[in-house]
This record gives C-alpha cells, sequence and structure tokens, in this order.
C-alpha cells in the first residue's frame, strides 16, 4: 500500500479507503461486513470512510465494532454529517446545532474519541456558511476532529469556505466527490479549486457502481445478488450505467486491461489514482476478495499510451458537466 497526504497537509492516507456507503448495516450481514474490513487492515489500509447516515446510522456502529481491536493511532477514521439523522426540525443540515449533536452521536457509534476528518456531507443553502465553519472550528478545538473536509462541494462553495477556515486557523483538507473514469464533473473547475486551495479529492465510486468492473453484460440480466438486483445496496444509483451503449463501451476496456497485466476493476481505481490531486480512491466490498483485488491498483501507474486510449474508447458516454456537482435546494 501506498501513502499519499490528504490535500496540502501533513496526514498521510492509504491511496485506497475502505468505504461502508452501501454495505455495512445494510447490503451485508455483520459478519461478512467484519470480514472486508479485517481483509482491508491486512492489506495495508489505514483509512476508513464512512458517515453518520449509511444504513441510518448502523454503518458507523458496524465499522467501530470492526475496527476496535486495532490501534486506533494507526488509523485515520473519516465520517459525515449533513443528511437527516433525527426526526425534529434540526435533525439534519449544518446548523450549530445540528453539527455539535452529530458529532458526539458519531463518535459513541465508532467507538472513538476523535475522527480524523469530519466532512459536510453536502452544503447547506440554509445555514449561514460562517456558522458552519465556526462550529467545524469548535469540533477541532475540542479535539473530536483532526481535520475538517466537504463532499460534494461546488468549486464556488469550497473557495467561500477556504478562507473562513484559514481566519477561523482549522484545516480545510479535502473534498468528496463522485469521481471515476465514465464521471468527471470535477476536472473541470473543482480539482483547479481544490489544487489553488491545498484540498485533495477523496474519490468515491471509482468503479461506477461496480459497472466498470465488467461483470455486467449488455443484453443480459444482472448477476444475482449483485447490487443492481438489491435496492437496499443502491440499485437506484446504479441504474444510469446500465444501457447497452455504457456497457458495450466499457466491456472495450476489457483488452486494455488485459494488456497493462490488471482486472477492469484494478484498471478502474488505477486509473483515478493518476489525478495527482486525488489523495485517496474509496472502495467499498462485500466479500473480502473484492477487497484485496482492488487494493492491487495501489502503485500502478498507467502510462500516457493506455490513458490515452482510455479516452478514445470511452469518450461517448463520459459524463463532464460541472453543474452535476450540486447539494439539495431543500434540507432533507
Amino acid at each position: 500500500m501506498e501513502f499519499r497526504h490528504l490535500g496540502r497537509s501533513g496526514l498521510l492516507v492509504s491511496e485506497i479507503a475502505y468505504g461502508n456507503w452501501i454495505t455495512h448495516g445494510s447490503q451485508v450481514e455483520e459478519e461478512a461486513a467484519l470480514a472486508c474490513v479485517r481483509a482491508a487492515l491486512d492489506c495495508g489500509i489505514t483509512t476508513f470512510d464512512t458517515a453518520d447516515v449509511y444504513a441510518g446510522t448502523r454503518a458507523e456502529e458496524v465499522l467501530g465494532r470492526a475496527l476496535r481491536s486495532s490501534v486506533r493511532t494507526e488509523l485515520e477514521i473519516f465520517t459525515k454529517v449533513f443528511w437527516r439523522t433525527g426526526k425534529g426540525p434540526n435533525g439534519s443540515g449544518l446548523s450549530r446545532k445540528h453539527i455539535l449533536e452529530s458529532i458526539d452521536g458519531s463518535l459513541r457509534r465508532l467507538g472513538t474519541d476523535y475522527v480524523d476528518l469530519y466532512q459536510a456531507h453536502r452544503f447547506d443553502h440554509h445555514t449561514p456558511l460562517d456558522e458552519t465553519m465556526e462550529a467545524f472550528a469548535d469540533v477541532v478545538r475540542q479535539g473530536k476532529a483532526l481535520y475538517i473536509g466537504v463532499s460534494e462541494w461546488t468549486a464556488e462553495q469550497i473557495r467561500a469556505a477556504a478562507p473562513l477556515a484559514r481566519d477561523l486557523r482549522i484545516r480545510l483538507v479535502s473534498n468528496q466527490p463522485q469521481y471515476s473514469i465514465l464521471w468527471r464533473v470535477i476536472e473541470a473547475e473543482v480539482v483547479p479549486a481544490s489544487q489553488e486551495l491545498g484540498l485533495g479529492q477523496i474519490v468515491w465510486s471509482p468503479l461506477a457502481q461496480g459497472v466498470l468492473t465488467g461483470k455486467y453484460r449488455a443484453g443480459e440480466q444482472p448477476p444475482a445478488g449483485s447490487r443492481a438486483t438489491d435496492d437496499k445496496s443502491g440499485a437506484g444509483f446504479i441504474a444510469r450505467w446500465l444501457g447497452d451503449d455504457v456497457l458495450t463501451t466499457v466491456a472495450r476496456l476489457k483488452p486494455l486491461a488485459d494488456e497493462a497485466g490488471l482486472t477492469m476493476a484494478q484498471l478502474a481505481v488505477a486509473w483515478v489514482l493518476q489525478n495527482p490531486n486525488v489523495s485517496a480512491a474509496i472502495i467499498g466490498a462485500s466479500r473480502p476478495e473484492q477487497v484485496r483485488d482492488n487494493v492491487k491498483a495501489s502503485g500502478v501507474r498507467l502510462d500516457d499510451g493506455l490513458l490515452k486510449a482510455i479516452d478514445e474508447i470511452v469518450d461517448p458516454i463520459v459524463t463532464r458537466d460541472p453543474s452535476l456537482t450540486s447539494s439539495p435546494a431543500k434540507r432533507p
């Protein structure tokens, strides 16, 4: 496993991180989840990402139990706040009340005194940004988080938050966007702003919900037990990638992966890691062997010819529109 700095900070993270968005507490039983975390640890992953809203808060609990026997100082644990976790009018968003109450809930579920990174899961259009950043500053000063990050924020929103963080003397070090061979909406605006301001990307869905593994084939039903067949595990998210045009195009990547000595999944993870602004790629898993396969992308360098060949194949189906980075207009 290789390690990278998280943005322009001194924090090193494993360039492949383990996330449990739609697996722990929902798609797979706890014993399987624990086996996947053990595999991640055995493979050298030290960075683990979750959120309070995943599986209705159960994902944090499962991850906390899975990491309980590990040495806390040898891990980087990330979580997030924004989506609804409470029933009352302040049960979501980035108000001071919700942030300060949510960090305590996350720490309790994770079984730790602090998280290494606390992230704003989306931008809150209904809370003054200075209130949000002041609350995050208090979380840091209380020792409950070491660094602050955001997720799926636009370049404009990142540019507005960065000077506030600087004035408050806290480290805004990361953004967590969707990014893959097929989904490149951050490249035009978010990446340049982040490079300028010292944020690194912690990218999610580098496998495009599993489509880039090649297991879904045009004209065929999705494999039994796959994400596309399970409403609890994100079938709605993967639907956009299941058109025959996308699947036919993705299948054309396999000879390139074979020539490079990589699986399709390894090629996809390695591709996002070629971007110098990417600090880590988040993988998920329902089986330990998926973890062991994906981590082999660490340290892989794709040559310019291969990158060009990938672009030539997928260009007609790549999504690049920066406006697709957005947060809900109404508080959830």
